[in-house]
């Protein structure tokens, strides 16, 4: 099986991580025996149309089985392109965001597979609506965790490679604060309670994500809607505590892993969980069975069934995964 995977969740200087989950899942494809091939182009308005002509000659000039598209913005550059069949992956602002997810409720009904990274996408969240159901022609397909690079390592060796005090006590918010659906006024409410200091990741570079987490006493997941929630699976595959709003997949993730939190956001009792883990000197959970849940392997391998069912049966999609 031949895939053309097509997106524009794409690093830049500016953000050297994004995207580093689509890149996972395409080496995970390729593990599973799929001979995925990549074509990425930036984030940006201006980028859309050269999109749509690069897509057009690749398919022009190579023969596809299918196309996946993650984004739907990316997803809509590979319609206009005349990819079929076409699977597309919403990720989360691609649905959430007020003017992008009208664009990408019109796209759900113009694809032959609507795929949710999560579930939550399928449902209105955070205030915002979801993406459209169609039992047969919709699925839930996740990218995963990398568990061979998030790892538990000794948190004084992890601060030590990123130049942090070995006594300090450290809150780890994994996301952009510009954006809002993350609410990083509250993880900066949470850690000024707590006695804390705030590490925001914005633009961190995807190598170095594994030693963050693992420096941090705990990850904070403080968002009003989450598409999947990949920062939390990261987290949990260090053994690292997280406290998270119950948004994207938090609530499976997180339930019943002993020193996690998965709560409507309250400061106080946050706040108290939070002082737990900073007054230890190594606090650990034991998340990361849990975290294999959701590795970029067995999310590849799911992605794949998908793929045979809809080539299988193109009349009907690729059945209903979630």
């Amino acid at each position: 099986m031949r895939v053309l995977v097509v997106t524009n969740i794409t690093p830049d200087e500016r953000v050297p991580g994004r995207g580093s989950f689509v890149r996972d899942q395409v080496e995970g494809l390729r593990a599973v025996g799929v001979d995925a091939e990549l074509l990425s182009f930036p984030v940006g308005k201006r980028h859309y149309a050269p999109a749509v002509r690069r897509i057009r000659r690749r398919l022009r000039a190579e023969r596809f089985d299918l196309v996946h598209a993650h984004y739907g913005l990316a997803g809509w550059c590979a319609r206009l392109a005349g990819a079929r069949p076409l699977v597309v992956t919403f990720h989360g602002t691609d649905v959430r965001h007020p003017i992008v997810g009208r664009l990408s409720q019109r796209l759900a009904k113009r694809v032959d597979l609507v795929a949710g990274a999560s579930l939550a996408l399928f449902g209105p969240e955070g205030g915002r609506p979801g993406l459209p159901r169609e039992p047969g022609v919709d699925a839930v397909l996740p990218c995963g965790a990398d568990l061979d690079r998030f790892v538990p390592t000794p948190r004084p060796a992890a601060r030590r490679a990123l130049g942090l005090d070995p006594d300090g006590r450290y809150l780890l918010f994994p996301a952009a604060p510009a954006r809002p659906e993350k609410r990083h006024d509250r993880a900066v409410e949470l850690a000024r309670a707590a006695g804390a200091e705030l590490i925001a990741l914005g633009s961190a570079a995807s190598e170095r994500m594994p030693d963050w987490v693992n420096a941090a006493n705990a990850v904070l997941i403080t968002s009003d809607n989450e598409g999947f929630g990949l920062a939390a699976v990261e987290a949990l595959a260090c053994d690292v505590p997280v406290l998270s709003t119950p948004v994207g997949i938090a609530a499976p993730l997180l339930a019943g892993v002993a020193g996690c939190l998965v709560a409507p956001y309250e400061a106080e009792s946050w706040a108290a969980l939070a002082r737990r883990h900073l007054d230890d000197d190594d606090p650990r959970v034991m998340g990361r069975t849990r975290a294999t849940w959701f590795s970029a392997r067995a999310m590849a391998e799911r992605v794949a069934v998908a793929y045979r069912a809809l080539l299988e049966e193109p009349a009907h999609g690729a059945g209903h995964l979630s």
